[in-house]
């Protein structure tokens, strides 16, 4: 697991190789705009950043297809750390297209080709 501030589309694909063969974990935190990636499980990339002290409400999990960068498919806002209902987010998606955005921003800022 590693906090990144930019990395490489050529390091996701290797990290797609170690984890489950098309796809590579990571937690946002919307409001320090950073990410972190390549764990097995959402739930420990965000207690990571808690323990580095973002906050719980802008921490946000995603899942990254290096093999569809470039396209709307590159990112899924699917994560079980995403179910929060006392927030209004009642699924595992990431449900306000607005924290959508700004994740996007923060991704495209960090991943590069």
């Amino acid at each position: 697991m590693k906090l990144v501030e930019s990395i490489s589309l050529e390091e996701l694909h290797n990290m797609v190789e170690d984890m489950y063969g098309e796809l590579v974990k990571a937690v946002v935190d919307i409001q320090r705009r950073q990410i972190v990636v390549d764990a097995g499980l959402h739930s420990d990339e965000e207690q990571y950043l808690l323990e580095k002290g973002s906050r719980q409400e802008d921490l946000w999990g995603i899942n990254l297809y290096p093999a569809d960068y470039g396209t709307e498919d590159f990112i899924e806002f699917d994560s079980m750390t995403n179910i929060r209902p006392a927030e209004g987010n009642r699924s595992r998606a990431v449900e306000d297209e607005g924290i959508r955005g700004i994740i996007r921003e923060i991704v495209g800022e960090v991943v590069y080709g």
